[in-house]
């Protein structure tokens, strides 16, 4: 297979660092909500010692909430444990040039114990190696693509924060969807961006306008699951850090504005076995595939909507599917089939921007793997609009609603174990009450004058 570029061996960052070409590489995790969590090492530190032994990181990065706040209730780390350290494991096959950056290169850490040297079950990464674990075991092995959606502004991080996050100026003033004209005012980021990833070992498909003022996706190329996944985070992270350069901000929210479309990660997924696509080599695996990710949307919908604000994207007639229902080549379908022979793959549109891609491809395998294993048959294939099939089940309204399922699921205790299954229930607990405590400007608005 050809290394992808921008990949490094040991030996050839050990030569970068020699030379002077590499000064730093950082080392990360993502913690709950995805975000990047990690330190930056002096490259030869890391060649010597950090490569071979690991590095420490403290085991409270997986319980708290979006303040850096410790969360109490936690079984895996706690104020009475102490909120010792976790050992942070560079997986070498994700070690890569990080270009957007200077003289920096970057790799993916696993989460293990620092007693056990075990993997941390809570850790995201974790989740999604036991499902990849078991897909092999029945003898598959799962290729994704996650399509990311932002919305880019002018307007920097800092003076969003200072501006209170109002009144934003948008990269773009109008619905640009697919507009070669708006997309040239971007492209000095978007093509920074392009050439960045192709060099940091995330190969690029393409860019565009997206059907928001200001929105575009940025499409990278397929991979198998973890790999993909990897490519995610560093996605984000690159995007984020070349707008914070050029002195403008992105977001990822899966819904900015009341008024404006949602951003989404639509993830594509195949099964193959013995080189070859699955789900074209025989309607079996594809049909139960397919059907066990339809069932257990409700069970693992946390996994794909995370955040209070993910629920204000499932709007009938916003591009956001509303529904479980899958369709060929329909894009008011919750899952979306494309392509032929070995390109065939089911495409799942429900999940938003904001989704950590560790959870929400380890929920996509695991309730597809279920659904091999039990023959679980999809619905009828649904041809039409299905923003206006009231028929149809619909995805749960709020992220309270879909705590409640995911925490009373046998299936999500079953397939990520207790102690996964009682953590996520916490934290996602954790987030809903947070926001049922906060005083918003919308009540401000409703309220202040008129109640």
């Amino acid at each position: 297979m050809t290394k992808t570029r921008g990949m490094l061996t040991l030996d050839q960052l050990k030569g970068m660092v020699a030379q002077g070409e590499i000064e730093t590489v950082l080392a990360g995790f993502t913690d709950h909500y995805g975000r990047l969590m990690g330190k930056r090492f002096d490259a030869e530190m890391f060649v010597d010692e950090i490569a071979k032994h690991g590095g420490h990181a403290c085991d409270y990065l997986l319980t708290v909430d979006m303040e850096m706040e410790p969360v109490p209730g936690y079984k895996f780390a706690n104020w009475e444990l102490g909120y010792g350290d976790v050992h942070m494991v560079p997986d070498m096959g994700t070690l890569r040039l990080a270009t957007w950056l200077d003289k920096t290169a970057f790799v993916v850490c696993d989460v293990k114990s620092e007693k056990t040297h075990d993997f941390v079950d809570v850790a995201p990464r974790t989740i999604l190696r036991r499902q990849i674990d078991a897909a092999k075991k029945a003898g598959y092995v799962g290729y994704a693509g996650t399509e990311l959606e932002h919305y880019l502004f002018q307007t920097s991080y800092r003076q969003a924060a200072q501006q209170d996050f109002r009144n934003l100026e948008p990269a773009g003033w109008y619905l640009e969807d697919y507009h070669m004209l708006q997309g040239t005012r971007t492209e000095s980021f978007h093509a920074s961006a392009r050439r960045h990833l192709k060099l940091s070992g995330v190969p690029v498909e393409n860019s565009k306008g997206e059907w928001g003022k200001g929105q575009h996706e940025l499409n990278v190329r397929f991979a198998e699951v973890l790999e993909m996944a990897d490519r995610h985070v560093v996605f984000k992270q690159c995007l984020k850090e070349i707008a914070e350069s050029m002195g403008m901000s992105v977001t990822f929210m899966a819904k900015f504005a009341a008024d404006g479309a949602g951003s989404s990660c639509h993830i594509h997924f195949s099964l193959w076995r013995d080189g070859k696509n699955a789900f074209a080599g025989g309607p079996d695996a594809f049909k139960y595939f397919l059907g066990g990710w339809i069932a257990h949307v409700p069970d693992v919908m946390v996994f794909y909507a995370p955040t209070v604000n993910s629920y204000k994207r499932y709007v009938d007639g916003s591009w956001a599917p509303t529904r479980l229902a899958w369709s060929n080549d329909n894009r008011t379908a919750g899952f979306r089939i494309v392509g032929s022979g070995n390109s065939q793959r089911i495409e799942c549109r429900i999940p938003g921007a904001d989704c950590n891609p560790y959870l929400a491809l380890a929920a996509s395998l695991a309730s597809g793997l279920d659904g091999i294993a039990n023959k679980i048959e999809p619905p009828e294939v649904f041809v039409g609009d299905i923003y206006q099939a009231k028929n149809l089940p619909r995805v749960p309204y709020t992220l309270s609603d879909a705590i409640d399922l995911f925490e009373k699921s046998a299936f999500a205790k079953k397939m990520f174990g207790e102690a996964v299954h009682g953590h996520y229930t916490h934290f996602y607990r954790t987030e809903a009450q947070a926001y049922d405590r906060a005083v918003t400007d919308w009540e401000r608005r409703r309220y202040f004058e008129r109640i």
